[in-house]
């Protein structure tokens, strides 16, 4: 596999011992490539803008500016670059954040080295995915009960949403629901309106967050 064939990545993180292990699993699978490295928000920052990288794999929290600060600086720089949480932490609040901000994915650091690789693959392919633990913290129930918010999508538009949600894109929801593509760019242009959103991300994120989809 050539160079230009393989997935560039970043790797954003506090810990050296963080690097070593990611290092090690990185140079195991021919298709990705570790193209630099850095310990806090800036450094991720400036080497985006550096090597312009594929996937990004950055660290929750970190002195100085953290993780979701640098995701929403990245993605405003560079939009076409995906940016894959990597945390220890599992509570809703810093999920909930990097989603927000707009990360693709969320994984623990203790993830398997097949189920990192094949995270890193996905994002890089534009899917949104999540471990199975972060999942369960996406799926909780708020424990404020409060009625769900209508945004008047229409049932379509649902359909599209909840397609949306599992990390398909317009191709995929076309051939899903044997519809043209323009009439997918449509709806997905719809459901962003009805949101107040301008991005599949944001979508995907209230989707999530109000339990909109099942």
């Amino acid at each position: 596999m050539t160079d230009a064939q393989k997935i560039r990545i970043i790797l954003v993180d506090d810990h050296s011992q963080v690097h070593r292990g990611i290092t090690a699993i990185i140079e195991v699978f021919d298709d990705l490539e570790l193209v630099a490295q850095g310990s806090t928000g800036e450094e991720a920052i400036q080497l985006c803008a550096e090597f312009k990288p594929d996937v990004v794999l950055m660290d929750v929290v970190m002195p100085g500016v953290g993780g979701v600060k640098a995701t929403k600086i990245i993605l405003e720089q560079n939009p076409h670059v995906q940016v894959l949480a990597l945390s220890s932490f599992q509570d809703a609040a810093s999920v909930h954040s990097m989603i927000e901000a707009g990360a693709i994915g969320y994984v623990l650091k203790d993830s398997s080295i097949d189920d990192l690789a094949n995270t890193i693959r996905a994002a890089h392919a534009g899917k949104f995915i999540f471990s199975s633990e972060v999942k369960q913290v996406l799926l909780q129930p708020q424990r404020e009960t409060k009625p769900k918010p209508d945004y008047g999508l229409t049932k379509r538009e649902m359909d599209i949403l909840n397609l949306l949600v599992k990390g398909m894109n317009n191709n995929e929801i076309a051939e899903t629901l044997t519809i043209s593509i323009s009439t997918v760019k449509f709806h997905v242009s719809s459901v962003l309106s009805k949101l107040n959103v301008t991005s599949r991300i944001e979508a995907v994120a209230i989707a999530v967050e109000q339990h909109l989809v099942t």
